[in-house]
């Protein structure tokens, strides 16, 4: 580092790029959907871009929509036209690379008219048979594709003219415990653990994969993040938006399946875990396992440590918004959670005794991510007889959104011949640092599974511990007696219900 901070050329150097990535296809299932118009393939392209790709490589869409090659490349094209203009001419080279199969993802023919075409494209540009099966479609359909690859030989691996075969599953990995269960006895029917990637978008921001690096790789945090010197700990993922165009997926999910089963405990694992042995994808994932084994059920007082409510008509933005009950698709008594706030304990020496607090809800004041960790205030002060006010405690939040940043928050006497203190901040953005350095989350996750990395994805053992923990959070809300008195309704573009003030002053306030 220079006198500003920033790194020197030579610290550069010593962090190589992407190289000898293997060959491979990457097949879309929902390839007509908006996620791969709109996520998958500007992620793809800029990877293209940015050199991350192989340099063989081939992109297939499969859908029910009939489409030519052509035809395909220009929908495609007409989701994000400015975004792809700004290059035409690797567009077009892109596009080259990009291929439609129509099929019928419930008749096996389709999938072994997929598998000869698969072969002679792999024949053409050389891509060795190794095969990414991106299933961007709705959650009912993953076992059926996945039992129709199986069936069609596409999940074998080192098999005559395949290489290696991995499945890619987004989010959410079932309903609850017992789905996410099945779900997972068919997919390793034809597939093996290491061949499933389940994608946790969080997990592929710059910060979050920061996180380890900012507490193992720098002495003067690690001596103190445990119960010594941690008051707590929050966790707050706020958005802006209501539902929009997702009510018929929200009514059956709600906010906990929505975010707390998946990127809340994330965030949480990698905030409370321990050390791994080695910066490995095993090995983080089994420290990690370890702290959802951890985790407190709410068996003994579910009403003292989780807060539900549901947005009703508000302002955005000096605009009038609707309440959820309002919005297109969505029941007019529906009970359905769009905010909660979880107190979670972490029962192991490290943490004993420090609350989690874990936040998200739809309609906030403001779109925010982001992780505070609140330490303690000094044991005692001596400047209690010179000063009008308490010392604040030190605080250090991890920004996710809307800046990617690092903020450490102490105490400092102000100029002048009168005691005075300050709170001051050291603030670092990676935006400042390395700007547009980065890959987003889908080209993170993109280029993790081609690496066959799978550091930034969930292991069977997590996804269950997750669902264990809040399948009984779920089963009392949905099916309790009181369930409306339960559901606290709040004002779209405030802070959520007011029972869970304290608690948000304790995230939002420093």
């Amino acid at each position: 580092m220079n006198k500003n901070g920033t790194e020197q050329t030579s610290e550069k150097k010593g962090c190589p790029g992407v190289d000898h990535l293997e060959p491979c296809t990457i097949v879309i299932f929902g390839a007509s959907g908006d996620l791969t118009g709109r996520k998958l393939i500007p992620a793809l392209f800029q990877m293209f871009v940015k050199k991350s790709l192989p340099r063989q490589f081939n992109i297939v869409g499969c859908a029910r929509t009939p489409h030519s090659h052509e035809g395909f490349r220009d929908t495609l094209h007409q989701f994000d036209p400015e975004n792809f203009s700004q290059y035409d001419k690797k567009w077009l080279e892109f596009a080259g690379h990009i291929f439609y199969q129509p099929m019928l993802y419930d008749t096996i023919e389709s999938y072994k008219e997929l598998a000869l075409f698969l072969a002679e494209i792999d024949t053409k540009s050389n891509t060795q048979g190794n095969r990414i099966f991106d299933l961007a479609v709705p959650p009912h359909l993953y076992p059926l594709i996945s039992k129709m690859l199986g069936e069609a030989g596409l999940a074998q691996e080192n098999t005559g003219r395949n290489g290696w075969s991995r499945i890619i599953i987004e989010k959410p990995f079932g309903h609850d415990l017992k789905s996410a269960r099945e779900l997972q006895s068919t997919l390793e029917q034809d597939f093996k653990e290491e061949q499933i990637y389940r994608i946790d978008h969080y997990l592929a921001k710059e910060t979050v994969q920061n996180i380890l690096t900012f507490r193992f790789a720098n002495a003067i945090f690690e001596p103190l993040w445990n119960r010594s010197y941690i008051d707590y700990v929050g966790i707050m993922a706020a958005e802006k938006l209501g539902v929009e165009n997702r009510a018929g997926y929200y009514e059956q999910a709600g906010v906990v399946r929505d975010m707390f089963q998946n990127h809340m405990l994330q965030l949480l694992s990698l905030i409370a875990m321990e050390s791994p042995s080695h910066f490995e994808a095993d090995c983080v994932r089994d420290e990690k396992t370890k702290v959802f084994r951890s985790l407190r059920h709410f068996a003994e007082r579910p009403g003292e440590d989780l807060i539900l409510g549901q947005y009703g008509p508000g302002s955005i933005d000096e605009k009038s918004v609707p309440g959820y009950r309002q919005e297109k698709g969505v029941g007019i008594n529906s009970l359905t959670a769009t905010f909660a706030m979880m107190r979670l304990f972490v029962d192991n020496w490290r943490w004993q005794g420090v609350p989690f607090y874990l936040v998200s809800g739809k309609r906030l004041a403001q779109k925010e991510t982001k992780i505070v960790i609140q330490f303690k205030k000094v044991p005692h002060t001596m400047f209690h007889n010179v000063l009008e006010k308490k010392i604040s405690a030190n605080r250090l939040i991890l920004g996710i959104y809307p800046e990617e940043e690092i903020k450490l928050t102490f105490q400092t006497k102000k100029p002048g011949p009168k005691i005075c203190l300050s709170p001051m901040t050291m603030d670092f953005k990676y935006e400042e640092n390395y700007p547009g350095a980065g890959l987003d989350a889908y080209e993170k996750v993109l280029l993790d599974c081609i690496l066959g990395d799978q550091m930034l994805f969930w292991r069977r053992d997590g996804v269950e511990l997750a669902w264990s923990l809040v399948t009984p959070i779920l089963h009392d809300c949905e099916t309790c007696a009181g369930r409306e008195q339960q559901l606290h309704l709040y004002e779209a573009g405030g802070w959520g219900p007011y029972a869970a003030k304290e608690w948000m002053e304790r995230l939002i306030n420093p």
